[in-house]
């Protein structure tokens, strides 16, 4: 009876631990990080034409989903394919007014013209495609992650405002923005804290918007922090 007992309970330990190892590998198998993501950047442009300038604080919001893909086994190199929304905002110098057939114009302000606002804005839907590294494992969740990719965008609905001496001005719809924008993404970050940078491939403003003749090419550059979610 004693020897039956003794193996019985040898056959549950045994059980146990093979149904433990089980659970541990279906763990590791399902594992993944950083599905969802939210951030904040401060936005600049780049290839300003001359005069141009900012001002204030340009801000942007990004959030969204990203399915994450583990390619190797131990599931910290990844692909992610995501889909997210961007809402950013710059203020600088550049007036955009229609005149009385509706047309846009485009100029710069100067420093004797008096304003306290100046600013377009745009809303985006986004497709992001990462190559994600991390050091992490399915029972750690802080670590490091390096993730550059590719981001493309197009915009919902655009802005822009004017309040000062040539009253309020405020126009939707711009048909100058190109619909279509993409560029190179990077977030690199411990546990919370991620360092998060977008650099735009495309300008911002399609060839029909000119300032004096030449195409106005300034591209978006956003420089913040990004937090993932599992």
């Amino acid at each position: 009876m004693k020897s039956f007992v003794c193996v019985s309970i040898f056959l549950i330990s045994l059980q146990w631990s093979f149904s433990q190892e089980a659970v541990g590998k279906q763990v590791v198998s399902l594992y993944k990080e950083d599905q969802f993501y939210i951030g904040t950047s401060y936005n600049l442009l780049s290839k300003k034409p001359a005069d141009v300038s900012q001002s204030g604080f340009s801000i942007g919001l990004h959030l969204g989903f990203i399915k994450d893909m583990p390619i190797n086994k131990d599931r910290n190199i990844a692909i992610g394919i995501g889909l997210g929304y961007s809402a950013n905002s710059f203020n600088q110098n550049l007036l955009i007014n229609k005149d009385s057939q509706g047309v846009l114009n485009y100029s710069i302000l100067s420093s004797t013209d008096t304003y306290s606002r100046n600013k377009f804005s745009e809303h985006l839907i986004e497709m992001p495609f990462e190559f994600r590294w991390r050091t992490s494992n399915a029972t750690d969740y802080k670590f490091w992650r390096i993730y550059t990719g590719f981001k493309i965008g197009y915009v919902l609905a655009s802005t822009t405002k004017h309040v000062g001496d040539l009253g309020n001005l405020k126009y939707k719809g711009i048909q100058d923005f190109n619909n279509l924008q993409y560029g190179l993404t990077l977030s690199i970050g411990y546990n919370t804290w991620n360092f998060y940078t977008y650099y735009g491939l495309n300008p911002l403003f399609s060839g029909n918007a000119k300032i004096d003749g030449k195409s106005i090419d300034m591209k978006a550059v956003k420089i913040g922090l990004m937090f993932y979610i599992l």
